[in-house]
């Protein structure tokens, strides 16, 4: 399978990451902007589901394992690069010119559950898997852009108990905080998201515009050239 591929379906494209536990790196992050970039120029899709060939992770954010030698190597302008193509991710999907909704099948911690936070609308398979953001023991702060990202999708209440604490979240949990639309069984995950999709469909044109508008600060935020943490004793990978 491919580390990203996708299909179309009517008039939404579905789009599956086959990379494991789809952790960020350089090659998975370039695989989906390429995804979406097909999608875009290639079809008349009017909505975007995406989902998880692993049945038990959606996705595990950033890949330690690709990126603790670059930072303990001081390789900072491999780092940098990196962080820039992840927010550039995170920007393409927050202004994605379609109504785009993450269909959660498993856990989605930190990079991962940031990623989440920048689609339209989340749904999250019952019964298994967490959400959470673990970067305060992972000795990682969240870069603006991010923070922003996470204030669009989660009440601020909820969003300081797990950014200081860490605090794992279940499905059922994450749909009484409103941070998904639905918690379902995994059987019937994929159909729900897909039909709620389908049903909303609007013209690219209208779409890019108001999110333009409406998420103008965090494209703001996502557009900071500074990246901070990276050169200071903060970013401290364990």
């Amino acid at each position: 399978m491919a580390k990203v591929d996708y299909v179309l379906n009517d008039s939404t494209a579905l789009v599956t990451l086959g990379d494991g536990e789809n952790r960020f790196n350089p090659d998975f992050l370039n695989a989906v902007l390429t995804v979406l970039d097909r999608i875009e120029n290639e079809t008349e899709a009017a909505t975007l589901v995406v989902r998880s060939s692993h049945e038990k992770i959606f996705c595990n954010g950033i890949d330690l394992a690709w990126l603790t030698p670059v930072i303990q190597g001081q390789d900072m302008g491999t780092a940098k690069d990196f962080f820039y193509l992840l927010n550039r991710l995170l920007k393409r999907t927050l202004t994605y010119p379609m109504i785009t909704v993450a269909a959660i099948t498993g856990h989605s911690f930190a990079g991962g559950a940031i990623w989440s936070c920048a689609f339209d609308f989340r749904f999250m398979r019952s019964g298994r898997g967490f959400f959470c953001f673990p970067e305060v023991d992972l000795g990682i702060p969240f870069l603006p852009g991010m923070l922003a990202l996470l204030k669009k999708a989660i009440p601020m209440y909820k969003l300081e108990e797990m950014h200081h604490t860490g605090v794992r979240l279940t499905a059922e949990e994450c749909e009484r905080h409103h941070i998904i639309r639905k918690a379902c069984p995994m059987e019937t995950l994929l159909e729900e998201a897909m039909a709620f999709s389908q049903g909303i469909g609007k013209r690219r044109e209208i779409v890019r515009e108001m999110k333009a508008r409406l998420y103008r600060d965090i494209i703001h935020a996502l557009d900071v050239e500074d990246i901070p943490y990276i050169e200071s004793e903060r970013f401290n990978i364990a």
